[in-house]
């Protein structure tokens, strides 16, 4: 029997966080040169779609499937979520999250953590690299890296650094931020310099767009927090 106090909590944290990646969208696109704008908040929204698609038929799998007693990966029991609408819909025990909340739920909850995760890395290529090239690689990297280490973080007692190590996580210090934070600093020294870099002004395109993104953001982090 799902809990509806904790359903209805963690679908608004999950409506928060999802959220946050426009708000990103925004904060990006504000902060950078106005040639660059519509590129930048673009590739935000591209990773809403992609994250999307890649998260549903593979990445939770990779992260929250199998039965916990790996710890570097999660399994490919539920490619595709597998199963996990019909054991929704037939309330099945398995479908439930924490005894209290329909794990689809819980899906798109850590969706939009991968998606917000993704998106904080377009930042470093902005004005950079081309958008096609952003979209092939953040297709790649929502496959292969992020959900690996959500598992080893976030996927219970056998997992890596959550079990074995015995390191907390709360709140995406680990799998968010040090992610995309390494991820992004590697893209920039691959990619290089901004052309003009040194020789012109980079003033941001629009400051009030820096605000209405910081103040989604902040009020995503309600959720993302939570």
């Amino acid at each position: 029997m799902f809990d509806t106090g904790s359903t209805g909590f963690m679908l608004v944290c999950a409506m928060l966080v999802l959220l946050m990646t426009p708000g990103l969208a925004f904060f990006y696109g504000g902060l950078s040169r106005r040639k660059n704008v519509v590129n930048t908040m673009l590739m935000s929204f591209a990773v809403l779609g992609i994250v999307g698609v890649t998260w549903t038929v593979c990445g939770w799998s990779f992260a929250y499937g199998g039965d916990g007693s790996l710890p570097f990966f999660g399994g490919f029991d539920q490619i595709g979520l597998t199963g996990l609408v019909a054991g929704i819909t037939g309330e099945a025990p398995e479908a439930l999250s924490h005894d209290a909340y329909p794990a689809m739920a819980d899906v798109v909850f850590q969706l939009a953590f991968c998606m917000i995760t993704t998106a904080i890395i377009t930042g470093a290529v902005a004005g950079r690299v081309k958008f096609g090239a952003v979209c092939a690689f953040v297709a790649v990297w929502t496959v292969v890296v992020y959900p690996p280490l959500a598992h080893m973080v976030w996927g219970g007692e056998g997992s890596l650094v959550g079990g074995t190590i015995g390191a907390l996580d709360f709140a995406g210090g680990d799998v968010v931020h040090i992610s995309s934070g390494l991820t992004g600093l590697i893209l920039c020294v691959i990619a290089g310099r901004r052309r003009g870099f040194g020789m012109i002004s980079y003033r941001p395109h629009n400051v009030p767009f820096v605000a209405l993104g910081a103040t989604l953001l902040w009020f995503g982090w309600f959720g993302f927090n939570a």
